[in-house]
């Protein structure tokens, strides 16, 4: 165990005991507690149980695939989830970041690429409900029948709730914030996970399909987040009456 005061408490899923307990090990030598699950059955509860800051789900898992884990879990759980793959395969990133996981690492990860991701990603998730209560206007946007509120981390359309991933809220929260701005996807990149855009990375793609599906933007071609040919996307803030 990890004795530094309020060490963020992250959960590894990995059925490898030696790669968890090196993992672990270096995690806990840069002051977070890690707890150790080594099959995806379990770690069903454990998420939802302890609620880490943090999830490494490995994506294969005896009882239940990393996919199967973070698909069961991301409707009660909030918190980032960092996928990590065996093999540099783009179907298994693009599954894993449609079902709502935040990141991804090919496995094996270099130490101190995975310390840095992990850390982003708590950066990310607590700067957004953290802001002082003098700056509280400046965390709500209101657009039409569309309300965002960064400090509860809250989406509604209309009546309607709308339930984000970390990456997801992230993500329409930055193109909101610059409204009628076109955004380009090594600009959102850089913002969101501090990465160069090497003209291949999906990720961006694939959270814009999402928060369209969830924000009922499924016209062709979609209307309220555009997307504009060679330069990224642009949010519209008149199109949500």
């Amino acid at each position: 165990m990890n004795d530094t005061p309020n060490a963020p408490h992250l959960l590894l899923v990995e059925d490898d005991a030696r790669l968890a307990a090196l993992v672990r090990e270096f995690l806990v030598q840069h002051d977070f507690e890690v707890q150790v699950e080594a099959r995806g059955d379990r770690a069903v509860a454990l998420i939802l149980e302890t609620r880490p800051a943090l999830v490494i789900l490995d994506l294969m898992l005896p009882g239940l695939n990393g996919l199967d884990v973070c698909r069961a879990v991301r409707p009660r759980y909030a918190g980032p989830i960092m996928m990590l793959t065996a093999r540099d395969d783009d179907l298994d990133q693009i599954l894993g970041l449609e079902i709502g996981a935040d990141d991804y690492l090919v496995k094996p990860a270099e130490p101190r690429v995975l310390l840095a991701r992990v850390r982003a990603l708590l950066r990310r998730h607590a700067a957004a409900g953290a802001e002082p209560e003098a700056g509280a206007a400046a965390q709500r946007l209101e657009f039409g029948q569309l309300r965002i509120d960064r400090r509860a981390r809250r989406v509604t359309l209309g009546e309607s709730v709308v339930t984000l991933a970390t990456g997801e809220f992230d993500l329409l929260w930055l193109l909101a914030a610059h409204a009628g701005e076109p955004l380009t996807r090594k600009a959102i990149l850089a913002e969101l996970r501090n990465l160069p855009y090497d003209g291949t990375d999906r990720s961006i793609d694939i959270g814009v399909s999402r928060l369209r599906r969830k924000l009922g933007d499924d016209a062709d071609p979609p209307t309220r987040i555009k997307t504009l040919r060679g330069r990224g996307y642009q949010f519209v803030p008149d199109a949500w009456d």
